[in-house]
């Protein structure tokens, strides 16, 4: 079986990133993109997908964090579309309704190569601290570089913090199941030329 790895460094003149991912490692998780909430909520995304991830990201947050957080959604795409590589053998398809305390959310996506993302989320703006309006941003750069289909709903809404946290995990309890191998190593679809 061929490793399931891949390294993407991406720098503009507005951010400099660097990623490595490895889904078949569950550690180790380490990220720094000076958004201590990014931080944070991409831990849990890693951790609840059981995957390794290395994160060093930098951009221009005196502005505000949009910049940072799009291209963050772009580099992680891209180097997941590049980890799983040709997809032969995987589930494709993973989904996973998940309790914050009061919040509930459900996630679920298929790796199909196609990008469409539905974000039903409503979280409370707020003047200080992290801006949650950018998590669809992130979502959506995340989904249409990996070329996946995502669809986000939240069920229950609460504390905006906890509404994050219960998305980030869902998103990565999806990932997990999507990404783990089938007995049989084709790729799941009946279009017939794989």
């Amino acid at each position: 079986m061929a490793s399931r790895k891949a390294k993407i460094i991406r720098k503009t003149r507005e951010t400099n990133i660097e990623i490595e991912i490895n889904l078949d490692k569950i550690f180790p998780v380490l990220i720094s993109t000076t958004i201590g909430f990014l931080d944070h909520m991409l831990e849990l995304f890693a951790i609840h997908s059981e995957i390794s991830f290395k994160i060093k990201a930098s951009g221009d947050t005196y502005i505000d964090d949009h910049h940072l957080v799009e291209d963050l959604g772009i580099v992680i795409g891209k180097v997941l579309k590049k980890a799983l590589g040709n997809k032969k053998g995987i589930a494709r398809y993973g989904h996973s309704l998940l309790p914050m305390d009061e919040v509930l959310s459900y996630v679920a996506l298929d790796l199909s190569g196609r990008f469409y993302l539905n974000y039903e989320v409503c979280i409370k703006f707020q003047k200080t601290g992290f801006n949650y309006n950018l998590i669809k941003d992130f979502f959506y750069a995340l989904a249409s570089n990996a070329c996946i289909t995502v669809h986000i709903k939240m069920l229950k809404n609460g504390d905006s913090h906890h509404t994050a946290e219960s998305i980030f995990k869902a998103f990565g309890h999806a990932f997990k199941q999507a990404i783990n191998f089938r007995s049989e190593k084709n790729i799941l679809s009946s279009k017939g030329f794989y």
